[in-house]
């Protein structure tokens, strides 16, 4: 089996390591990409295909792990390539029906947790008719790929959902100190926190931590969110204002 990767950031070197490991044959595309990217596929054991004509031409699975906001568009550049499409981006189920027109054999993916180094840290939650398949590639490996539905747009579904709690009260927390910050009251707030909700003060640390590393990419996760929830007749005010958050400076 040879799996083409679309592309090798943090995440998605991770998941071709670990594919590698597991004995593999995974492909990537340096045609545009950085020197760090491509520092990225080396330590990850990839093998350069070039361009992504070439990737589709060789692959029989491509798997694309990129920014929300380019999910698309990456799709489209693989349009031709009759494997297995797998989009496993933090996409809305509406979205992620779009990529399926687009590329034909499309199976869906959100992945919940930090790169796959260590077993047990990180699921790819897979749905569409041939999820399955994509399951078992993983089998055995430090991803634990698990098949949620035949229908695409179900696990980005499981995505959406999770990440609208974990992101979007991060989002929360950092608004919460910035307005407690513009009125004065930082120090007041922080000290009732302690008395009070212990864990707020550092969960609000971590969350601008993560938030000056990546917030960039959170924007249009939090955008695929609120269509999700305009979607299901819910408000999506909530996550629209967290995009906001993330559009500023966290500091």
């Amino acid at each position: 089996m040879t799996v083409g990767l679309l592309h090798p950031g943090e995440m998605g070197s991770a998941v071709g390591a670990t594919l590698a490991a597991h004995g593999e044959t995974v492909i990537w595309a340096s045609a545009g990409r950085s020197p760090a990217t491509a520092e990225r596929a080396r330590n990850a054991g990839l093998e350069d295909a070039d361009s992504i004509e070439e990737l589709c031409r060789r692959s029989d699975v491509i798997i694309s792990v990129c920014p929300p906001h380019a999910a698309l568009e990456v799709a489209g550049s693989a349009q031709g390539f009759t494997g297995i499409y797998v989009d496993a981006n933090a996409v809305s189920p509406a979205t992620a029906q779009s990529i399926e027109r687009l590329v034909g054999r499309c199976v869906d993916g959100g992945i919940i947790g930090p790169p796959p180094v260590e077993q047990g840290t990180t699921r790819l939650y897979l749905s569409g008719r041939e999820a399955k398949l994509v399951a078992d590639l993983f089998d055995g490996t430090t991803l634990d790929a698990r098949v949620v539905s035949p229908d695409v747009g179900a696990a980005s579904a499981v995505k959406m959902a999770f990440a609208g709690w974990t992101k979007g009260s991060s989002a929360l927390l950092l608004a919460i100190r910035a307005l407690a910050r513009a009125e004065g009251v930082e120090d007041t707030l922080l000290e009732e926190w302690r008395t009070s909700l212990p864990q707020l003060q550092d969960q609000s640390i971590a969350a601008a931590r993560s938030a000056q590393k990546k917030g960039w990419r959170w924007v249009g996760e939090m955008e695929e969110i609120a269509q999700t929830f305009t979607a299901a007749g819910l408000p999506d005010g909530f996550h629209r204002a967290a995009a906001e958050i993330y559009r500023r400076d966290p500091s």
